[in-house]
């Protein structure tokens, strides 16, 4: 079992609580999920909900499922997430995409995950977050954080964008790190933003690579990111930006996620 873990002070000071202010709140673990169910399960039905369905604006090739064959828990305290190559409902690929929609929401907190990322051209991989109101302001009005994307043909870059009114799709407002050697399908790796009232900021295994304030924008007006937004892991197939699979693509592919947390303020007792 993976249990808890002391919130990073520098997040603390993100939130705005210095060593000089009264201490009114404490932050610390407010949702998780460490998939330690046994091999073969759903993800927790309180914790996530299934997107079906294909295509989702992005020109993906997958048809997302809720089957076992796409999404369940390995036994060994992760949850793999598959895409496979497979004749199913007219589609040539299949895969899933779950959400917390519905079931959690937050505004402001640390939003983390350890996910061991799959490879290959066409794969694209995303841990992100939609604003709650998607369904009353639509996209990209209600906001949108990719906490990380990653393009299997670019195995030593990650990438962390968000999208609003203004700044969105081609010109999201993004920032990505690329490491020397190696690559980020070949371990475990926690990808991370800090969320706070005035600021976002991407963090790769502990170190900040990118961040948005509202003078980051062309109006102050552009700055959606102070609602409650909601968690989606996904792993999609080919796509606008990454492009379709080739014939050195290999299946299935799986996107093993280790845990998701999220840390907020929670009153002091």
């Amino acid at each position: 079992m993976k249990k808890t873990w002391v919130l990073p002070a520098l997040f603390l000071l993100a939130l705005g609580c210095s060593s000089e202010d009264p201490v009114a709140t404490e932050y610390g673990l407010i949702w998780q999920d460490e998939f330690d169910e046994p091999a073969g399960q759903l993800p927790d039905p309180s914790n996530w909900s299934f997107n079906l369905g294909s295509g989702w604006g992005n020109a993906q090739l997958e048809l997302d499922t809720n089957r076992l064959e796409n999404c369940s828990t390995d036994g060994e305290g992760h949850l793999a997430i598959t895409a496979i190559k497979e004749d199913f409902q007219g589609f040539t690929y299949t895969s899933a995409r779950i959400s917390t929609k519905g079931l959690f929401q937050l505004t402001y907190g640390r939003f983390e995950a350890r996910i061991k990322l799959p490879v290959g051209q066409g794969i694209w991989p995303a841990f992100w977050m939609l604003g709650s109101n998607i369904d009353d302001v639509r996209w990209p009005n209600c906001g949108e954080i990719d906490i990380m994307e990653f393009l299997g043909d670019e195995p030593r870059t990650i990438y962390g964008t968000a999208h609003g009114p203004g700044h969105f799709g081609g010109n999201g407002f993004g920032g990505s790190h690329t490491i020397a050697q190696g690559g980020f399908h070949l371990g475990f790796h926690e990808y991370a933003i800090e969320w706070s009232e005035n600021s976002i900021k991407w963090f790769i295994d502990g170190f900040q690579y990118h961040s948005m304030t509202p003078d980051d924008l062309a109006s102050a007006s552009n700055w959606v990111y102070d609602h409650p937004f909601f968690i989606i892991l996904n792993l999609a197939v080919g796509g606008n930006w990454p492009g379709e699979p080739d014939e050195t693509t290999q299946f299935p592919q799986v996107m093993l996620i280790d845990y998701v947390r999220v840390y907020g303020n929670i009153p002091a007792p």
